[in-house]
């Protein structure tokens, strides 16, 4: 699999991707029509190119969460559709959308509507407007000017359109698995999100996991989500228990410096330093650290889909 990797990362990274149009002109030569050729080479950027366009305040954060290697190890390529769970402000779309070209497709899923009224920040216009967050999002993504980018649709879980059944390359949650853990107790937020990511992965498609890693000698209790953290055996359970098997993982996002206390939150960290926005010695110990240690896990479908059993 490390074979593996590394031709990803040299094909995505190195290769120059190019598409050659040949012409024929009639020339004459000494009184005969001869046919001559023209070439035109068109450039297609690779992902590298695709990397350097970003913003600075992109870039920034490429040491900390290496988007080549990490597409690259969960195998994302153009012409796929690929499924963002949770994109926020597009940190990951806006470099998905050229990656994936004019022939791919990026969905944006958000998170049940009824979960965000749980979060201790909101309020009820918050959550109203979250209601239209699907259409709101795909006009966003077009006021972000991307040229030859994929093609979008979103929705939110619990509202899967039955077109994305058994369509869809790749399912990437990127920080994004912790909030469900966490509601999941009492709501099945968490379950009923992997019984919709697997009936709209195709049969080989997978499930890329990028997600705030603590050891596992924490207790279960403090890993439940609710400090940005899980441990990597509650992860490969959970998505066990929902019909996935876990068939690799790398080290690529992981960050030994990060070992939170028990009164720590993930949060306390860059680029958010939600508690030291007031203590600038403090902060400097976090910019110091970086982001956080994140596991990276590639998952598949381990039975068929129901709507594989069905047929």
């Amino acid at each position: 699999m490390r074979f593996a990797l590394l031709l990803s990362l040299f094909v995505l990274a190195s290769c120059d991707q190019t598409k050659t149009e040949v012409s024929t002109t009639q020339e004459p030569v000494n009184d005969v029509a001869v046919e001559q050729s023209t070439e035109q080479v068109l450039t297609v950027p690779t992902i590298s190119d695709i990397l350097d366009s970003q913003a600075e305040e992109v870039k920034v954060r490429y040491p900390f969460r290496h988007p080549l290697e990490t597409l690259s190890f969960c195998d994302v390529q153009a012409s796929q559709t690929v499924a963002e769970v949770l994109p926020g402000g597009g940190w990951y779309s806006k470099i998905l959308l050229p990656v994936l070209g004019e022939s791919g497709k990026l969905v944006g899923i958000d998170y049940d509507i009824d979960m965000w009224p749980l979060f201790s920040f909101t309020d009820d216009a918050f959550v109203d407007k979250r209601k239209t967050w699907s259409s709101d999002w795909l006009v966003e993504a077009k006021e972000w000017g991307i040229e030859a980018g994929a093609t979008t649709a979103a929705y939110a879980f619990g509202e899967q359109p039955e077109g994305l059944v058994e369509s869809v390359d790749r399912v990437l949650f990127i920080r994004a698995l912790h909030n469900l853990k966490r509601f999941d107790a009492d709501n099945a937020f968490l379950k009923d999100a992997l019984a919709e990511t697997k009936r709209i992965l195709k049969s080989d498609g997978f499930v890329c996991v990028v997600q705030h890693e603590v050891s596992e000698d924490k207790s279960d209790e403090w890993a439940d989500g609710s400090k940005g953290y899980l441990k990597k055996s509650s992860v490969v359970k959970f998505f066990a228990e929902a019909g996935f098997e876990l068939v690799n993982e790398s080290s690529i996002n992981q960050n030994a410096k990060d070992v939170p206390g028990d009164a720590d939150i993930v949060w306390r960290l860059p680029p958010t330093f939600y508690t030291s926005k007031d203590n600038d010695d403090l902060k400097k110990t976090y910019e110091e650290i970086g982001e956080s240690n994140r596991m990276t896990l590639i998952f598949k479908i381990s039975e068929p889909s129901n709507i594989a059993k069905a047929k």
